[in-house]
């Protein structure tokens, strides 16, 4: 046998090991695959190589150590794994440690409640033992008081009975003899069945049971068979006659059938068919209204409590303050003016900050609510409201609020619109006045001309002997302004402001806006208690709880008492300006009341829709069929901003064109303010916001425009352009000529051609021409031709002849006199 055939060499195989695995596929397909399996080489140690020097030994005989490696790479390995143990051994004892001390825990918790379990064991113990005493004592006075009735019965029935007894002995002897044995058996009987007592009978009616042991009179059978059966029913669950209990039903204005025999405690179905006796087929899911259920209430023989859905908002009555409680506070000061007279620039100077550098186009567009301490060491609170004259209601909010109004008037511009309005709002709200003649230092101011302007709206100054204190100031060198504090301070001393800050906080929304990262944010000056980080409250139709106060200043602050303006987040939706914030007791009355005035403002939107008739309708929808609407939609950053626009937009039209705003809101333009506008043809218009990504991808590919504003005049101004557009141009006549007709020809294509002589101005070809004839007009049209003697011309001056055709009209006659005219279109633009 050769070497090579067919077997393989033996030998030693290290490496790889090489074998085919087949693989199948698929509809049949297979693949055939090398795989090589590689063995791991396991070094065992030599028997002794633990043994010795430790680990000092490998690194010091080279043979004993892995190959490459160097003494002081061998060291910091034996050092490594000599740190790595003691950790480890570290980390197990303190692993026993802390699973002793859990241990311990655990055990003096069991122990704990083992303890309190076995206290309340013993307590219970102790009770039961207890109740049982006096039970077992009150049974043995029972049965004690029941054996000297009965004792007493039997010796008088003893006493009754000897007679008879004695001679009954005598002849029932034989028989007791003989019935002796048998009771003698039944005894034994017993005794051998253990001797129990089965209580067999003792459902059944026994004489001494009847007898009740009274020994006196005894009930009548009668009596007897109505105790059973009260007492079988009870045991059945059956009907138990009970006393009627009279309620005090609460009944609001509608209330809903089950809801009502809920409050009498009665069944529904009888609710209901006392209903059906009054001919009403309602169910228990139906509502009824007050009137109805206040007969059924007295017919179930209950008292009625009338209440309103108003009565939701009792929680929240205003309670006076004790004078003890009263403490004092800052004065709220709101600065009001004409725009652009310096108002927030005064309060610059008083913050010393710069507020007016923030602001779009230098005017103000916001409610700034600021507190200002002065070198005194008085806390004041400034309002600074907008001078311009969308910002209408800002104004009267910062009015209503105020203890003091400051009137800023520039001493070179006097007294304005805006000036007159803010006069008008703080006469309104009842708060003094100081006048604050602004811009002193300008050449041309005229603080004189200022005071004698103001006296013709009733608001006389001190140096015209009033009692309105003035201060002439100036925002630019700061001239005056220690005056003007003084005078506040002197004005809030007369005033006597003082509030309760130990209850809960009550104040209103100076600005509500959207914040994207922090929801909805409301700007509330505090005017009663204090206002705390946690408190649940209710602001107009909306409901939260405090989750942070931030002041003027951004600051997070914990508390606002009273006269301290903040911003409030945690809002579960953006209020309106000017609503009132309350602080409830749970979440729940705060929802409750915010969804009671929600529903108050839904009703009264539905009926003010519902109020019109069908012939009111028909007669607004005749009456805007020649109106040009111009739809839009407000966006905006703030709520009173929103509002101020939406105002704006109001006074902008006349009978032919009016601006129709479709949604005003608060926050960043979305998507769904792009679809509305896409439906309604309208552009968007976002004061000091912007579209978000989507809604600016989608406003591309719909073709809605959409325009951003900083300044409220470029938006106003744009609109009433946009509007100025849909009004029909004026059509104005402009006469140019007059012709005579002196004679008539006809003229074979053409018809009736008038020979004339143009006596005044010029004929043209392209303009309209009426035909007059004894000065009253017969037509009205355009010339076919107009010829100078044969040629076509395209005009003829005054004192030329020519002749002329009318298109599509023959008669003419001569005498006639033709006026010629041009109409010329003029744009209209709203004022």
């Amino acid at each position: 046998m050769s070497d090579s055939d067919g077997k393989k060499t033996l030998g030693l195989r290290g490496g790889a090991r090489p074998g085919n695995v087949k693989q199948s596929f698929s509809h049949g397909r297979t693949k055939n695959v090398v795989v090589e399996t590689k063995r791991k080489r396991v070094v065992v140690p030599k028997p002794g190589a633990g043994k010795g020097g430790g680990g000092a030994a490998p690194a010091g005989d080279p043979s004993r150590r892995p190959a490459g490696i160097s003494d002081a790479e061998m060291a910091r390995r034996l050092k490594a794994l000599q740190a790595a143990k003691a950790r480890e051994a570290e980390e197990a004892a303190k692993r026993a440690a802390e699973e002793k001390a859990r241990e311990e825990e655990r055990a003096r918790r069991r122990a704990e409640a083992e303890a309190k379990e076995r206290e309340q064991r013993e307590a219970e113990e102790r009770a039961r033992q207890k109740a049982e005493e006096e039970e077992r004592k009150k049974r043995e006075a029972e049965e004690a008081a029941k054996r000297a009735a009965a004792e007493a019965a039997a010796a008088a029935e003893k006493k009754k009975a000897e007679p008879a007894a004695r001679a009954k002995t005598a002849t029932d002897a034989p028989a007791q003899q003989q019935r002796k044995p048998d009771r003698e058996r039944e005894q034994r009987q017993n005794r051998g069945k253990g001797g129990r007592n089965d209580n067999r009978r003792s459902g059944k009616l026994t004489l001494s049971q009847a007898t009740g042991g009274e020994g006196g009179r005894q009930k009548s059978l009668a009596a007897m068979k109505r105790k059973q059966e009260r007492a079988r029913q009870k045991a059945m669950g059956g009907p138990v006659e009970r006393e009627k209990v009279i309620r005090d039903v609460q009944l609001p204005e509608t209330i809903v059938v089950s809801e009502l025999a809920n409050r009498m405690a009665e069944r529904v179905a009888d609710v209901v068919k006392e209903l059906m006796k009054m001919g009403m087929m309602v169910t228990q899911n139906q509502s009824i209204d007050a009137d109805t259920a206040e007969l059924i209430i007295e017919e179930f023989g209950h008292k009625v409590v009338r209440v309103s859905d108003a009565d939701v908002e009792d929680v929240i009555a205003d309670a006076e303050d004790k004078d003890e409680d009263l403490q004092p506070r800052p004065p709220v000061i709101t600065i009001m003016g004409h725009v652009d007279h310096g108002k927030t620039s005064l309060l610059d100077a008083i913050r010393d900050a710069k507020v007016v550098a923030g602001e779009a186009g230098g005017i103000t567009q916001h409610i700034g609510a600021y507190q200002v301490t002065t070198d005194s060491g008085t806390t004041l609170s400034f309002l600074d409201t907008p001078g311009h004259a969308a910002f209408t209601s800002m104004r009267s909010r910062g009015a209503q609020v105020t203890d003091i109004v400051v009137l800023v008037v520039a001493a070179d511009d006097s007294v304005m619109p805006q000036t007159v309005e803010a006069i008008n709002h703080a006469k309104a709200a009842g708060v003094p006045m100081i006048v604050a003649i602004n811009k002193i230092d300008r050449p041309a101011a005229d603080p004189n001309k200022v005071r004698a302007e103001l006296l013709q709206h009733e608001v006389i100054v001190e140096q015209m002997s009033g009692e309105v204190q003035d201060v002439e100031v100036s925002a630019i060198t700061g001239q005056g302004l220690d005056e003007l504090l003084e005078a506040i301070a002197l004005q809030a001393e007369i005033l006597e402001l003082k509030a309760n800050p130990d209850r809960a906080a009550q104040g209103a929304v100076i600005e509500a806006q959207l914040d994207v990262g922090r929801g909805p944010v409301a700007t509330v000056l505090v005017q009663k208690g204090t206002l705390r980080q946690g408190d649940i409250f209710v602001v107009g139709e909306q409901y939260g709880k405090v989750r942070a106060l931030i002041n003027d200043k951004g600051e997070r602050v914990a508390e606002a008492g009273p006269s301290v303006p903040v911003e409030v987040l945690g809002l579960n939706g953006t209020p309106e300006a000017g609503d009132v914030l309350n602080v409830t007791a749970t979440e729940a009355q705060a929802r409750e009341i915010a969804d009671y005035r929600e529903q108050a403002a839904k009703d009264k939107r539905a009926a003010a829709g519902a109020a019109a008739t069908l012939e009111q309708l028909m007669a607004k929808a005749k009456a805007d069929e020649n109106v040009s609407e111009l739809p839009i939609l407000v966006k905006a950053d703030v709520q009173g901003s929103a509002e101020a626009i939406v105002q704006a937009m109001e006074k902008i039209g006349n009978d032919e064109v009016r601006v129709r705003v479709l949604h005003s809101g608060v926050g960043a333009i979305t998507e769904t303010d792009v679809g509305l506008a896409e439906a309604s043809g309208a552009p968007i218009m976002g004061f000091n916001v912007r579209a978000n990504a989507s809604a600016r991808n989608t406003a591309n590919q719909k073709g809605v425009e959409i325009r951003y504003y900083s300044v409220i005049y470029d938006l106003v101004d744009d609109v009433k352009a946009a509007a100025s557009g849909l009004l029909s141009a004026e059509i104005k006549e402009n006469f140019i000529g007059y012709a005579q007709i002196k004679e008539v020809f006809k003229v074979s294509g053409v018809g009736k051609v008038a020979g004339c002589l143009v006596t005044e101005g010029v004929a043209r070809r392209s303009a309209g021409v009426r035909l007059l004839r004894d000065n009253v007009v017969i037509h009205e049209g355009t010339l076919k031709t107009l010829k100078r003697f044969k040629d076509e011309v395209a005009e003829v001056q005054s004192g030329q002849e020519c002749g002329m055709a009318f298109e599509n009209y023959d008669d003419i006659r001569p005498n006639d006199v033709i006026e010629i005219f041009e109409r010329e279109e003029i744009q209209r633009t709203l004022d």
